[in-house]
């Protein structure tokens, strides 16, 4: 994730264009981490490579998904204070929007 996009204060989501995109499990080690990226990275780019041969995409998404699941951006949160998720909400319409609005006005 670039610096560029603002973290929310509790560290669980990113901002891009308005949009909240939950950040990476922090308690994943470095190793791990960069692994599962590096996964990531591979399947997305098979997923470009393969347009046109539907069930291979498919396939392929399949890999994307489970790496964004074993990185915490998808599937089962990983913090633990029954907080809901609001992965993909429009910032305006959860409880960061006033936190949101400062950070745009300042």
């Amino acid at each position: 994730m670039s610096d560029h996009y603002p973290k929310t204060p509790d560290g669980r989501y990113f901002v891009v264009r308005c949009r909240l995109w939950r950040c990476s499990n922090p308690a994943l080690d470095e190793e791990t981490r960069l692994r599962l990226v590096k996964e990531l990275m591979s399947a997305r780019r098979a997923v470009r490579d393969a347009k046109g041969d539907s069930d291979r995409v498919a396939q392929i998404r399949k890999r994307v998904d489970d790496a964004k699941v074993s990185l915490g951006e998808r599937g089962p949160v990983w913090w633990h204070d029954d907080a809901p998720d609001f992965n993909r909400h429009l910032v305006k319409n959860t409880p960061y929007a006033a936190w949101y609005e400062k950070l745009s006005l300042g």
